[in-house]
């Protein structure tokens, strides 16, 4: 018998692996390096946390480390790019969210990415609900007496939004009561809560991570919650599919994606690690002391739902008359 070329092995598991199959050896090799994380925001938000929490469990059950990389920029734009673009090895992932898989597909014109296209889909990790705030110097103490000052006078109250998906949630809920508010945008969530404290801006749409401390301060006035059900943190504040919004249930999400084109046994490799993670009891109460629940999902569950809010953010960007930058 002859025995193989080494060239020949070696090409041939090139081969293999440029069609996305690996060899049971080769694909318990993997990981043998670093992992990286690149989030397309600015540290301190709540998908920058979800990361370094995902991160430092990956990194426990992978036996490497894995290491979070800001990217950010244009609306999450910047660095869902540079994912794209990386090496389809496994080797770096990104942490999408509604707007890099959802929502920017529905105010941009042209992406320099594919949200369905361009990832394969590890799993759902994370979500939580937003917040309605209001200026405490606001007449309205309820979502009914907001709706009812907001029909009063037309365009009176202005509303800030750090973002395409917090506009959009906030549009969606003027949508679903018929109110028009004129609509103030932010680089940031810090500069938009800094208007609402100082009244420069009546309503504010945010993540309740980002919101509920100021709540807790006393310098806004929360009114509701996004979220089909209460939060555990804030048993008090009502949702606004309890006030008879149920269109108005949204939420913010975190979702682990690679580069399209990851090896199956690498992607399968990952999703089970992020769902042992994701079990792990620390690790719950660690994301639930933020106010954002642990969800985990098949990644075909992740491509649907992706899908699912695509469209659905499409005809609320539509209705509102968000023209596509």
């Amino acid at each position: 018998m002859n025995i193989p070329n080494r060239r020949i092995v070696l090409a041939a598991a090139a081969a293999l692996l440029s069609a996305g199959m690996l060899p049971p050896a080769l694909a318990q090799a993997w990981p043998g390096k670093p992992l990286r994380i690149i989030v397309p925001f600015a540290p301190g938000g709540v998908t920058d946390m979800v990361s370094r929490t995902m991160a430092q469990g990956l990194s426990a059950e992978l036996g490497q480390t894995v290491v979070v990389e800001n990217r950010a920029g244009a609306s999450g734009i910047s660095g869902a790019e540079a994912a794209a673009k990386a090496d389809p090895d496994g080797y770096t992932l990104m942490m999408g969210n509604i707007s890099t898989l959802a929502i920017n597909a529905a105010v941009f014109e042209k992406l320099p990415y594919d949200p369905q296209k361009s990832f394969t889909p590890i799993s759902m990790v994370a979500r939580q609900p937003l917040l309605v705030a209001v200026n405490p110097a606001l007449p309205a103490k309820t979502i009914p007496e907001l709706i009812k000052l907001g029909k009063a006078k037309p365009n009176s109250l202005n509303f800030g939004s750090a973002g395409a998906s917090l506009r959009l949630a906030t549009e969606a809920f003027n949508q679903a009561a018929g109110l028009k508010m004129t609509h103030v945008p932010y680089k940031g969530s810090g500069p938009a809560m800094t208007d609402l404290i100082a009244g420069h801006i009546e309503v504010l749409f945010d993540a309740f991570s980002s919101l509920y401390p100021f709540v807790q301060e006393g310098k806004v006035r929360a009114l509701a919650i996004t979220s089909a059900r209460r939060s555990p943190l804030a048993p008090e504040l009502p949702t606004l599919t309890e006030l008879g919004l149920p269109k108005v249930e949204v939420t913010s999400w975190q979702a682990l994606v690679a580069p399209a084109g990851v090896p199956p046994a690498v992607s399968e490799r990952l999703v089970d690690a992020v769902h042992k993670v994701l079990a792990k009891p620390a690790v719950q109460a660690q994301l639930a002391r933020q106010g954002v629940e642990p969800v985990s999902s098949t990644p075909q569950e992740l491509a649907r739902y992706a899908d699912e809010e695509m469209k659905r953010w499409k005809a609320v960007a539509q209705a509102a008359g968000v023209k596509p930058e």
